[in-house]
Formats: C-alpha cells, sequence, structure tokens
C-alpha cells in the first residue's frame, strides 16, 4: 500500500479497494422570519380558533343571500301583520319562518338583517385597513428613506392628523358631503346610504393610515444605514427599487402587526358611529343600525339586541386576538427557537 494515498486500501486478498467517497453533508437553510412567524401561528390554539371565527363571519357576509333563502326571507319586506297592533312589539320571539324573531314596528326579519348586517362591517373594515395600509406604508417609506423636507412635511402632516378629534371629525364630514350633493333631504335613501358607506371608508382610512405611517418611518431610519442599502445606493439602484425591495420586505413584521390590530378597531368604529346615527343608514342593513333602533326595545324584545351585539363582539373580539397572536409571532423578542 502506497503511504499518502487516500482513495484506496488493501483488502484481504492483496487486491486494492476503491475507497467509498464520503457523502457532501447537507446544509439546511434557515427560515425566514415571515415564515417562522406562521408556522408559530399554525402552532397556536387560540390564533387558529380566531381565525375559523373570523372565516366564519366572512362566509356568512358572502353568502347572506343564500342564508336568507335558507330561512325564505329577506331584510327589507316589512310583516306588518305579524305585529301586535297595541304594543308595536313581534306576537312571538322567534319560530321556524323567522329564526331570530321580525322588527318591532316594522316586522322585517331578524335573521335576514343580521347576515345582511355582516356585510357592511367587514367591507368597511377591510377596505379602510386595505387603503390605510397603502397610504401608510408609501408615506413612512419616503419620509425616512428621503429625510430632508419630504419628511418634515410628512411628519407634520401625521402629527396634525393624529391631532384631530375622529368623532367630531366624522360627524361633521356627512353633513359636508350630503351638502354638496343637495343635501339630506333632496336625496333617497338609497343614494344617502351610499354616500355614507364611502364617506364610512374615507373617514376610517384618513385617519387610520398615519399611526401606521409613523411606524414605518421610524423603521426606515434605522434601514436605510444599514449595509445593505448603502451598497445598493452605491452601484445606482434607483430609489424605487431600493424601497421595493431592500426595505419592504424588511417592514413586513410592523406592517402586518399594525393591520391585524386595526381591523377590530374599524369594525368597532363602524358600528360605532352607525348607533350614532352618523354612519350607515337604511335601506343598507347594519348592526350597528340595528342595536341603536333595539336600544329603545331592549325591556320589552331583549333578542332584538342581544342578535346585532353578540355578533359584534365575537367578531371583534376574534379579530383583537388573532391580532395579539400576530404580533407574538411576528415579535423577535417574543419567538421561541
Amino acid at each position: 500500500m502506497t503511504i499518502g494515498a487516500p482513495d484506496s486500501s488493501v483488502g484481504a486478498g492483496g487486491e486494492p479497494i476503491e475507497a467509498v467517497p464520503a457523502r457532501p453533508k447537507v446544509v439546511a437553510h434557515g427560515k425566514s422570519p415571515t415564515r417562522i412567524a406562521l408556522g408559530r401561528l399554525r402552532k397556536d390554539k387560540v390564533a387558529v380558533v380566531c381565525s375559523l371565527i373570523i372565516l366564519f363571519f366572512i362566509l356568512v357576509a358572502i353568502f347572506a343571500p343564500v342564508l336568507a333563502a335558507l330561512e325564505g326571507q329577506d331584510p327589507y319586506t316589512n310583516n306588518t301583520g305579524l305585529i301586535n297592533s297595541n304594543t308595536l312589539l313581534p306576537e312571538f320571539a322567534a319560530n321556524a319562518d323567522h329564526w331570530f324573531g321580525v322588527e318591532p314596528r316594522s316586522g322585517r326579519d331578524l335573521f335576514a338583517r343580521w347576515v345582511y348586517g355582516a356585510r357592511p362591517s367587514l367591507i368597511v373594515a377591510f377596505v379602510a385597513t386595505v387603503v390605510s395600509g397603502v397610504v401608510g406604508v408609501t408615506m413612512g417609506l419616503l419620509a425616512g428613506f428621503l429625510g430632508g423636507w419630504v419628511d418634515r412635511v410628512i411628519s407634520w402632516i401625521i402629527d396634525f392628523l393624529l391631532s384631530l378629534p375622529f368623532l367630531l371629525f366624522a360627524i361633521a364630514m356627512v353633513p359636508i358631503v350630503e351638502s354638496w350633493r343637495g343635501g339630506s333631504f333632496n336625496l333617497a335613501p338609497a343614494e344617502q346610504a351610499d354616500i355614507r358607506f364611502y364617506v364610512l371608508i374615507f373617514v376610517l382610512a384618513f385617519f387610520g393610515w398615519a399611526g401606521l405611517a409613523r411606524i414605518v418611518r421610524g423603521e426606515v431610519l434605522s434601514l436605510r444605514e444599514r449595509e445593505f442599502v448603502l451598497a445598493a445606493k452605491a452601484i445606482g439602484v434607483p430609489t424605487r427599487q431600493v424601497l421595493i425591495k431592500e426595505l419592504l420586505p424588511n417592514l413586513v413584521a410592523p406592517i402586518v402587526i399594525s393591520l391585524s390590530l386595526s381591523l377590530p378597531a374599524f369594525v368597532a368604529a363602524e358600528a360605532g358611529l352607525s348607533f350614532l346615527g352618523v354612519g350607515l343608514v337604511e335601506p343598507t342593513p347594519s348592526w350597528g343600525q340595528t342595536i341603536a333602533s333595539a336600544t329603545n326595545y331592549f325591556q320589552t324584545f331583549p333578542l332584538y339586541l342581544w342578535v346585532p351585539v353578540v355578533g359584534i363582539t365575537i367578531l371583534v373580539l376574534a379579530l383583537a386576538l388573532l391580532g395579539d397572536a400576530v404580533r407574538d409571532a411576528f415579535d423577535p423578542k417574543t419567538r421561541q427557537r
């Protein structure tokens, strides 16, 4: 056997035996923070249950016409024959034809109005979240990365918006927009409902983006001095690509956390404004409207109030708990290894 030949050896009969080459080591690729966070969410029982509850309400909103058809009712038909002419209350609490009963005075079916009422709450909340998210991320990226007068102007706008009273602004915005269309007395009910629907989305998005923009700006201020950003700028990468390809992927965690916590706030705000009479109005079914009407009948017909209250409570609680789970999953300080 020749000394120094590592690729062969001598067998019992003197024949050379070729050495078996060693297998290359398999290097495990590290998971991205987003994949780690999603893995933690899948293992979180509270997050899974809340996701199923939210999915249930989304399906209820999508298939509201189908569910109402299964019951055989709709949210607009008045069934005055089911109302006591003296007390103006329903003759029954619930039956096979009206699963949640009917409204006092009008006799409209409460189950149909409940399933249809989930639609505006979810649409307003999700659309306002998306719009405020896009505007907030864009403004935060520009303010933090460009700096200078751009940062000063955007920061001043953010501070100004955060100092405005949300409720007073929302109350004043509705009659202003309606006056542009000739005033509320000259508008058809359907047209007035559409105007208030879009005004409500605008108001929520208008106030919602400022907080996210401030968070994104602070993160960008620390990231823009990192080596990968400086290297991209040094080789002449356009600003748009630096913002989208270099900075934005590193902002997934704070953006997802902020948006997940904004959803329940917007759902509650929509219901609250509708309850105060500055949100959605007839003929659009809304949980907030129902609650506002049902407060006058709480003592005599409590089911009228509890149906929308339970719906809003469960939906907001599920969204809030899911937001907390998302925050814990994406927060490096709480991430388990």
